[in-house]
């Protein structure tokens, strides 16, 4: 079987979504060199592949989003989104997005101008993203990636962090209905290098959105933590015809909302294991669904600021959760200087 092929055109019409049963996204990872083979065997179709400093050998009808972001253990990967129904492809100026009949993943991507900061920048990005959303058919924000280089960094007296939020803060809540109770789930990860990147998983429907009990809303953070406070949900939880997913937020060692044991990347580890087990404790429907006997099925990122504490990272998550779980790990800056660790997830039940 061929590559299955997206229709592309800039017109609206590439919004028309075909008529078939609501479906969910899928996410794997591939070698890059056996992409081609992965995709032409496949009986999926692709929405769109996420490249970690590895390229992409083979153009895709779909988003390809390229992260200087190194991959830490294990031969090299791309994540692969893809589903089961039929994609359309639509691109506009830096904005793409491949889209089925429910589910839309899309990207932007925007250089930080001489004459605007990152949180300029970011609110321009998230403006465009909005409009063009909207534009397609899919209002729904259900999750959302963030990738920015120096994230820790000072720009005109304001860490770079805090310039994104303040962007990110000024677009959606001029641009989102229902802000803040309907923010997605999120991540917000520095890169060695590259522009503002956002990649994003929007609906036709609304997803619940969702908080951690052992943690403030990072939307009602105190301004000691910056002018405007992380526009973002813990986690992200969407039902559809097939399954159930639970997409969570890049996770720390913060409780409350404050960061927990610091210098001591083992127990950051440790603390945001914990936290991670709450948040899937109050998703009440997958532990409906494993008595039911269907298995979650879960993906996991691992970011880790320092390359040196990898072992330790990895061995302070030999833990049940993750027992029957995929794991990536990336090297990348974290939100909060002092933070070491960050999980991110998608737990499926189907």
């Amino acid at each position: 079987m061929g590559i299955r092929q997206s229709q592309a055109s800039p017109s609206l019409s590439t919004a028309q979504r075909v008529q078939e049963p609501a479906g969910h996204v899928k996410l794997g990872y591939v070698e890059p060199v056996d992409l081609p083979r992965w995709l032409a065997t496949s009986e999926t179709y692709p929405l769109a592949v996420v490249s970690f400093s590895s390229p992409i050998p083979i153009p895709l009808p779909c988003p390809v989003v390229h992260l200087d972001l190194p991959q830490l253990d294990g031969p090299r990967q791309c994540e692969v989104w893809n589903c089961d129904q039929p994609v359309r492809f639509y691109t506009h100026r830096n904005f793409s997005a491949a889209m089925s009949r429910d589910i839309l993943i899309g990207s932007i991507s925007m250089n930080e101008e001489p004459d605007y900061g990152l949180d300029r920048t970011t609110e321009m990005a998230y403006g465009d993203l909005l409009q063009q959303v909207r534009i397609l058919g899919f209002p729904h924000l259900w999750r959302t990636w963030n990738y920015f280089p120096r994230m820790n960094e000072e720009e005109n007296g304001l860490e770079r962090y805090r310039r994104f939020c303040v962007g990110r803060y000024e677009a959606l809540s001029e641009g989102l209905p229902d802000f803040p109770s309907s923010l997605p789930a999120g991540t917000a990860v520095g890169t060695r290098s590259g522009p503002l990147q956002i990649y994003f998983v929007a609906g036709t429907y609304s997803a619940v959105h969702l908080g951690n009990p052992r943690q403030v809303d990072a939307y009602h953070y105190p301004d000691t933590y910056g002018p405007r406070s992380p526009s973002f949900a813990r986690a992200t939880l969407c039902r559809s015809d097939g399954a159930t997913q639970l997409f969570i937020s890049g996770t720390a060692s913060v409780v409350g909302h404050e960061s927990q044991h610091r210098g001591q990347v083992e127990m950051q580890a440790r603390e945001t294991v914990a936290n991670l087990r709450a948040l899937i404790d109050r998703a009440e429907c997958f532990r409906t669904g494993v008595e039911a006997g269907s298995e979650p099925q879960s993906i996991f990122k691992v970011y880790v600021r320092t390359p040196d504490h990898l072992g330790i990272v990895r061995q302070s998550l030999q833990d049940p959760l993750f027992l029957s779980s995929r794991l990536i790990y990336l090297q990348g800056d974290l939100c909060r200087k002092e933070l070491l660790v960050e999980i991110e997830g998608l737990v499926t039940t189907d």
